[in-house]
């Protein structure tokens, strides 16, 4: 058996181990900062020689430049395509040789870039990722290979009504941001990205004024510190582009409907959210579980579901984008139903507005909400992932240890009030995909 293989044996075996370990409900965060002012969130755990690595670019594919949506999606699924001189073969045969593992990935607010990578491995793992952040390749033959990519998605989500869904819904409530089109661009516009536009789009945001990272694992401060510093040599210190800001939401009310050939009609509603930094977002948050967040127990599922039988599944959640908050949900429901599903909906959200909550749904989503979450932190890379997460929305490190007890300080009185102040059934906005029956715009 090859080293190699081996290695990547190895490897395997300790993120299956690391999925395998206990859920951990208590982590110390240490916050460091890298040369060039990059804040660095690090959690040492030195059981196994493994490092689990997260970096996100704020800013991500709201950066695209006018007439050039998707440069950003494009030039992030080029990351791996090559670097300085390899071609995409040879990178990801470096990358195996090391058995060590890069995604990239853009994002409406943030380019992620996630590594793998054990100890042993860990300066020429390093190596070989900053070279597909500061010298990708972007040839055109990888290009023209992963711009057909994007096109068959664009394509396959024509004919798909929860894409279908999901656009329309974006391109009423966003206006001009952004936000309003899909990050993977129009057929129109990413068949003009030129290789030019690939540069320009990555160099606007792969940037260290914009960078986040967290790291857990078999690593020290002093060596992760080092570590940034390697990576991260040659990133511009920041970009040409500003962020877009908040978007301008319109949520009319109502009811709007998209003609689709389909048994069954896809819903998708919202309204006004809540930013996360309110000092009401917890009593929200519960709030939305006892509504629609709480799966077989949430009143929507009942209502909809389990007394009516107009709908497979129904849920809320809460929307926290950089610049726009939303409270949303969806349902799907034959086309001779649906009228009736979305007034059960809209009555529910109107009910819950004027008589609130019982003291017993609110000690059960505390319960539930508490009790779920140490289970998140079920390994390296898990943890990685929520604490960049974490970072890029400004809370505290010790906002895992604090965050059960501010879920259980909230009050009947005050879950109540929220409800009152936030839910807006007159604002709950219905767009429709299908061909559904007796439902007025």
């Amino acid at each position: 058996m090859s080293r190699h293989i081996l290695i990547h044996l190895l490897l395997s075996a300790l993120m299956a181990l690391t999925l395998a370990l206990p859920a951990r409900a208590e982590i110390e965060v240490q916050d460091l900062t890298a040369e060039g002012g990059i804040d660095l969130w690090l959690v040492e755990d030195h059981t196994i020689p493994f490092v689990a690595l997260e970096l996100r670019f704020r800013g991500g594919a709201s950066l695209d430049a006018p007439g050039k949506r998707g440069a950003t999606n494009l030039m992030t699924g080029l990351l791996e395509e090559g670097a300085g001189d390899m071609d995409s073969r040879e990178f990801a045969r470096q990358a195996e040789a090391l058995a060590t593992s890069f995604s990239y990935s853009a994002g409406d607010d943030a380019i992620g870039v996630s590594a793998r990578f054990l100890s042993e491995n860990r300066d020429a793992a390093v190596d070989l990722l900053r070279q597909s952040l500061i010298d990708p390749v972007f040839n055109q033959k990888s290009i023209d290979r992963v711009r057909g990519q994007v096109v068959s998605n664009i394509q396959s989500d024509v004919t798909n009504p929860h894409a279908i869904a999901a656009r329309t819904f974006d391109a009423q409530t966003f206006g001009d941001h952004p936000y309003a089109t899909s990050t993977d661009g129009t057929l129109d516009s990413i068949a003009t990205i030129t290789r030019d536009d690939l540069i320009a789009a990555h160099k606007a945001a792969l940037v260290k004024d914009r960078l986040y990272i967290a790291a857990v694992g078999d690593i020290t401060a002093e060596q992760l510190i080092a570590l940034v510093a390697r990576l991260t040599d040659g990133l511009p210190d920041t970009s040409n582009i500003a962020l877009p800001g908040n978007a301008d939401i319109t949520l009319p009310g109502g009811t709007k409907v998209v003609d689709f050939d389909t048994p069954q009609s896809v819903v998708t509603f919202a309204q006004p959210g809540i930013d996360r930094d309110d000092p009401d977002f917890f009593a929200a948050y519960l709030l939305n579980q006892i509504l629609g967040g709480g799966g077989f127990e949430s009143r929507l599922m009942q209502e909809v579901r389990e007394k009516r039988g107009l709908t497979y599944g129904v849920y809320s959640y809460l929307v926290d984008r950089d610049g726009a908050q939303l409270w949303m949900g969806q349902v799907a429901s034959a086309n001779d139903r649906v009228a009736q599903a979305i007034e059960v909906i809209r009555d529910e959200w109107a009910k819950m507005r004027e008589t609130g909550v019982t003291e017993a749904e609110l000690q059960d989503a505390k319960t539930y909400m508490t009790g779920a979450y140490p289970l998140r932190f079920d390994g390296n890379a898990p943890i990685a992932n929520i604490a960049v997460e974490m970072q890029i929305e400004g809370l505290p490190t010790d906002y895992i240890a604090t965050r059960n007890d501010q879920v259980n300080a909230v009050t009947l009185e005050q879950i109540n009030r929220v409800a009152r102040e936030y839910l807006d059934p007159e604002k709950l906005s219905f767009v429709v995909v299908g061909k559904p029956e007796g439902l007025p715009e």
